[in-house]
């Protein structure tokens, strides 16, 4: 992908930052609280989703506007908001606000696909189209550079199955949620006409690298068919938009059912079941799963953006500099992409923002250490609301090397650390050996703490935080 070569003048910025905490106090009671700006709302989506830990990931734009206004805060912002504001580009709108809790970038020129679900064994009006709308004919596999654990599929050839095209990329948490149901749907329905396609369209450069999805497919587990669609045909096909998303097409080759995002899993496998059905198979002695859905922390939900769950937050310019996003609350890193800078954090951190400490360079996709250190003295810095934090590392071709992480100024426990985390020797700790997201943080109940990771390495190379209301899991 092309760098979003954006310059933002430091005016712009410096207004922009002040006023966002404008925007944060008046417009806290405007979201429903357990949906956001990035997943389509209960009229657009077929069903109304559980809410999910963090909001489902969105493929990102490119800001037309090179003087795109910047919406957030940073040390240097002063309490009288009112005067900060006066010369800021227009604020935000209470829309644009819920996307501190979301990942709301969407690609250009596409159109959202029309999800007026039809229950699966009702009569399906054809639109007599080819795309990803229910009723239309489902797309060919457009674009597919790589096939994983399948020769080549094609749609026209899979009729007589009901497919359940699975939009995804291997370091989307949402995605990754996901596995779980997919892998129980696969194992009871696949003798009986279900065929699962993986559809691997990649968030960053490094997930268009087949050996990278390879190897995440084996550690998740996943045996079905997996497409490679490193330049977006079939997602571009389905007019797909979101991280993760679900059609369902009958035997015939029409779609019949889509979810966007995570949730819904009993509907989604009724759905399935009675597409079966509907071609003839019998599905009497395979029960259908009666597990609870995953519930989420309803505080997580809260009306204030400033103490609900934190939003995904990504560490390169592009992202940062798109009018939905700002995540890195340093004026001068917005002045000019792929700059080394050596930052001092001014404490007093603000949600849904992060803060640096030492030598860094925004590059377009990632946010990256500029020198070895010998202390752990440069770090990332946020004060998060969360049961779990994950991040997207790469450690840019380099050796494996440590990422030390403190919570509230101290070692994470075992009770408090993720999955990948190593506790030992008095530190908190993972160990970066290939790009794919960490599993750091992982609480016993929601609330709001002081985060740090630091590596001497120059090769941290940072990508996203990624956040969790779950009580357990990712």
């Amino acid at each position: 992908m092309r760098p979003l070569k954006i310059f933002l003048k430091r005016p712009l910025v410096v207004s922009a930052i002040a006023a966002i905490t404008l925007v944060l106090a008046a417009c806290g009671g405007t979201a429903d609280p357990t949906t956001s700006s990035s997943s389509p709302s209960q009229s657009q989506n077929n069903a109304a989703a559980t809410p999910a830990q963090t909001a489902d990931r969105v493929a990102p734009t490119e800001a037309a506007n090179p003087e795109a206004t910047v919406t957030s805060p940073t040390a240097s912002v002063s309490s009288n908001t009112q005067q900060n504001t006066q010369d800021a580009d227009p604020i935000p709108t209470p829309a644009a606000v819920s996307a501190l809790t979301s990942d709301s970038k969407e690609p250009a020129e596409t159109k959202e696909p029309a999800n007026a679900a039809a229950p699966a064994n009702s009569a399906i009006a054809a639109t007599g189209q080819v795309g990803g709308a229910v009723g239309d004919l489902a797309p060919e596999f457009l674009g597919i550079s790589n096939w994983i654990n399948s020769q080549p599929l094609v749609m026209e050839e899979l009729k007589g199955n009901v497919v359940l095209i699975d939009f995804w990329t291997y370091t989307c948490v949402n995605c990754i949620r996901t596995f779980p149901y997919l892998k129980e749907w696969n194992d009871k329905y696949k003798d009986s006409g279900l065929v699962i396609v993986g559809v691997h369209t990649p968030e960053f450069e490094f997930e268009k690298v087949t050996e990278n999805v390879v190897l995440s497919a084996r550690d998740y587990n996943l045996d079905w068919p997996i497409a490679q669609d490193n330049d977006f045909g079939t997602w571009s096909a389905y007019s797909n938009r979101f991280w993760p998303a679900k059609y369902l097409v009958d035997a015939e080759g029409v779609v019949r059912y889509t979810h966007f995002g995570e949730g819904a899993y009993v509907e989604t496998e009724e759905q399935i079941r009675a597409l079966l059905e509907e071609s003839g198979k019998s599905l009497q002695e395979i029960e259908i799963s009666t597990a609870e859905e995953p519930e989420a922390d309803s505080r997580a939900f809260s009306a204030d953006p400033t103490t609900r769950i934190t939003r995904e937050i990504y560490g390169g310019f592009r992202r940062n500099s798109a009018p939905q996003g700002v995540y890195v609350a340093h004026v001068e890193y917005y002045e000019a992409p792929s700059q080394t800078l050596d930052y001092i954090d001014p404490g007093d951190h603000q949600n849904q923002f992060m803060y640096l400490q030492g030598l860094w360079t925004n590059g377009d996709e990632k946010l990256k250490h500029a020198r070895e250190t010998q202390d752990f003295s440069d770090y990332i810095a946020l004060n998060f609301f969360a049961t779990s934090v994950n991040a997207v590392i790469n450690p840019e071709g380099g050796p494996p090397f440590d990422v030390q992480v403190t919570i509230d100024g101290r070692p994470l426990t075992t009770e408090e650390a993720g999955a990948d985390m190593i506790i030992e020797g008095g530190r908190s700790f993972f160990i970066v050996d290939e790009p794919r997201l960490y599993e750091v943080v992982a609480l016993p109940e929601f609330g709001d703490h002081e985060l740090k990771l630091s590596a001497n390495s120059p090769d941290f190379a940072f990508f996203a935080f990624t956040f969790g209301a779950y009580r357990t899991g990712p």
